[in-house]
């Protein structure tokens, strides 16, 4: 099965993205805790904002790391893991 491009992701209700200087990074902040995100999660994560598509993230994406092979399929994943773990909602 493909992955959907058109899908705009969003944080689910409860969770927050931010950056957390005590963690030199930036973290998905949730009831039950509190995730630090690599650099590429970061990257990703700041582009989700309930109104860019996957596909508007992975072009922004490749705009700002241009020639990063594979790109479009690291950021699928990402969606992938992110929904499967119930931090965003894929509409």
């Amino acid at each position: 099965m493909s992955f959907d491009r058109e899908l705009t992701p969003k944080w689910r209700q409860g969770y927050r993205y931010q950056y957390e200087p005590a963690q030199k990074g930036h973290v998905l902040l949730y009831p039950e805790g509190m995730i630090k995100l690599n650099e590429s999660a970061a990257a990703i994560g700041g582009l989700i904002d309930g109104q860019r598509t996957v596909a508007a993230i992975i072009s922004e994406l490749d705009r700002q790391f241009p020639g990063v092979p594979e790109l479009g399929d690291d950021i699928e994943q990402f969606m992938e893991v992110a929904r499967a773990e119930h931090w965003i909602e894929l509409v």
